[in-house]
């Protein structure tokens, strides 16, 4: 079995002392740049591997930064975690994560205190919730962002404006002729579900049209069946907005099951624009949210506050983006109107 090697082993290598390595390793500023490229060239090549522990003893840092996330198997949970590791690795931390059972904050909390046992530095928390809690006293002053959910004065947020992506959607349907848009919600306790349907009740009241009763789902494609198989049967209803795209590929199956063709009965739009929404039968006009880049901003925000502490927070608003493929077109003509 191969020993693993010393501080002292790689400043021998390096032609520098075993302090010059320590400061290097420990980010020390006043290393100039030529001897810190030789110091880590020098770790690559007898394969140090520095202990964390130790590091954060010396740093007062871990050089770790804890997300908590939904347990659940949803494409934008994966996306802003895969998106938030990148962004942390390019910037040489870790990253330590914990699930909630639940989206109440005594669960939040839980998930807190389990990176905060880790030594975490900073926080990312990507659970869409609108109950009110003060997430200053449950990070316990932590550099914290926020992902789509809970606001607090203590944390920076990185948000997509889902009342605009409500409104796209909503603006795209009727501008194609429909007359109203119905709309299946996801859960009443989701942030980002109420503020589609916000949009979604604006743009139709402001066009001065009829708002449909809500339908709720909770994301998963069973619940846009159930919902579709409801709509399906309703000859009036010619357009559709659900708010999201596994939701809608269940509403689509419904509807054809039914002998709806979409789009030229019934228009879909769909949300979140996953990998599978270009290869539904047909192809899903959807909103597209880039969670992966959403997860990237998250860390840009949580380095900057852990760098500054003292910086304003200020929250970042990504602008959603309509994406028209084929399950969208004109409004059908209406039985008696001329063809």
């Amino acid at each position: 079995m191969t020993r693993a090697s010393s501080m002292n082993e790689v400043a021998q290598v390096a032609g520098v002392s075993a302090q010059t390595v320590s400061r290097v390793l420990s980010d020390h500023p006043h290393v100039n740049a030529a001897t810190r490229a030789k110091v880590l060239a020098a770790v690559e090549q007898t394969g140090y591997r520095r202990n964390r522990l130790a590091r954060a003893l010396v740093t007062g840092r871990s050089r770790t930064l804890g997300v908590i996330t939904h347990e659940t198997d949803h494409y934008s949970t994966s996306a802003i975690l895969l998106g938030a590791q990148t962004a942390a690795r390019t910037q040489g931390y870790f990253v330590s994560t914990a699930t909630t059972s639940s989206l109440s904050a005594p669960d939040v909390e839980r998930a807190v205190e389990r990176l905060l046992d880790q030594g975490v530095d900073g926080l990312l928390v990507a659970v869409p919730l609108r109950e009110d809690a003060s997430l200053g006293d449950l990070t316990r002053g932590l550099p914290t962002v926020v992902v789509d959910g809970m606001r607090s004065s203590a944390t920076e947020v990185v948000a997509i404006d889902q009342i605009e992506a409500g409104r796209l959607a909503t603006e795209h349907l009727l501008e194609l002729g429909h007359e109203t848009v119905w709309h299946i919600a996801g859960p009443e306790s989701w942030n980002d579900a109420a503020g589609r349907t916000a949009g979604w009740r604006t743009a139709l009241e402001e066009a001065g049209r009829t708002v449909p009763p809500v339908l709720y789902g909770d994301w998963s494609p069973a619940s846009g069946f159930r919902n579709g198989a409801l709509v399906g049967r309703m000859l009036e209803v010619t357009a559709l907005f659900v708010a999201s795209d596994e939701m809608a590929f269940g509403a689509i199956r419904a509807l054809v099951e039914l002998g709806r063709s979409v789009p030229q009965d019934v228009s879909v739009v769909g949300m979140d624009d996953i990998a599978l929404a270009a290869y539904a039968a047909p192809p899903l006009t959807t909103i597209r949210q880039p969670f992966h880049d959403m997860g990237g901003r998250a860390v840009e925000h949580l380095l900057a506050l852990l760098a500054d502490p003292g910086t304003v927070h200020e929250p970042e608003v990504v602008h959603p983006e309509l994406v028209v493929r084929q399950s969208t077109t004109q409004a059908p003509d209406r039985p008696g109107t001329a063809s």
